[in-house]
C-alpha cells in the first residue's frame, strides 16, 4: 500500500475535526486499530479503504495515493497523453508557441521536483490547484469569447467564477507559504539548482526574466 496512506488517513480525520475514537466508531473498527492504520503499523483491507473513502468523501484512489484528485473525476499519470512529439501537433508549426510551452513545462517540472523533496502531499496538491486555477481562468476566458453551450464545460456560474477562482488562488498561496515554512526543503540557491537541475534551470530563468521584465514595466 502507498506509504502516504497513513498520513492521508490521519489528515482527512483532522480536516473533518473528528476524534480518533469517534472516527473509529463510524468506520467500524476499534480506536487501537485505527491508530495502527494512521501510524502505518498495520495495513487495512480493501473493505476499510472503501468505507473510509465514503466517510471522508474522497476517492479510494486519493486515499491510496494514485491521484491528487479527491473527487470522482480522476485521471492517472499514465493516462495523460504527451503530444509534444506528435507530428500533427499544432504547436510544431509555430516556434514561438512551442518555445513558450517548453519553457512552462520545464519550469513546472523543476518546481514539482523541488516540492517532491518535502514529501508533503498537501503542499503538492495546493501548488497543483493554484496552477490549475490559472489554466481554468485562461480557458474559461477563451471559451466565454468564442465558445458555445458553456454549461457543458463549467459548473460555476458566470457572474462569480472569476472572483471565486482568484480567491481560491489566494488561499492556495497562503497554504503553500505556510507549508513551505514547516517543510524540510533544502536551501534553494543557484548553485543547488545548477547541480540538481542543469537541464531545466535555463527554462525557469527565462520565465523569471520575462515575467520580471513585464512586472517592472508597471513600476
Amino acid at each position: 500500500m502507498n506509504s502516504n496512506f497513513p498520513r492521508t488517513l490521519s489528515l482527512l480525520r483532522k480536516e473533518k475535526k473528528i476524534s480518533q475514537r469517534n472516527a473509529a466508531k463510524e468506520l467500524g473498527v476499534s480506536q487501537a486499530v485505527l491508530s495502527h492504520y494512521e501510524n502505518g503499523v498495520r495495513e487495512p483491507g480493501l473493505d476499510f479503504v472503501a468505507k473510509a473513502a465514503d466517510f471522508y468523501h474522497v476517492t479510494t484512489d486519493f486515499l491510496l495515493g494514485r491521484t491528487m484528485s479527491r473527487d470522482d473525476f480522476t485521471i492517472r499519470a499514465e493516462d495523460i497523453p504527451d503530444i509534444s512529439q506528435n507530428k500533427d501537433n499544432v504547436l510544431s508549426g509555430d516556434m514561438s508557441l512551442l518555445l513558450n510551452k517548453k519553457l512552462l513545462v520545464n519550469s513546472c517540472g523543476l518546481i514539482f521536483d523541488l516540492l517532491g523533496r518535502a514529501d508533503d502531499r498537501e503542499l503538492i496538491s495546493d501548488t497543483a490547484m493554484y496552477l490549475s486555477n490559472a489554466l481554468y481562468k485562461i480557458f474559461r476566458t477563451l471559451y466565454c469569447e468564442k465558445g458555445v453551450q458553456e454549461e457543458e464545460f463549467f459548473s460555476v456560474p458566470q457572474d462569480v467564477w472569476s472572483y471565486l477562482s482568484d480567491s481560491e488562488m489566494k488561499l492556495c498561496e497562503m497554504r503553500i507559504k505556510k507549508a513551505i515554512k514547516k517543510s524540510d526543503l533544502p536551501e534553494i540557491t543557484q548553485e543547488f539548482l545548477e547541480r540538481e537541475h542543469p537541464e531545466l534551470l535555463q527554462s525557469l530563468l527565462s520565465v523569471l526574466q520575462t515575467v520580471g521584465k513585464r512586472l517592472n514595466e508597471h513600476i
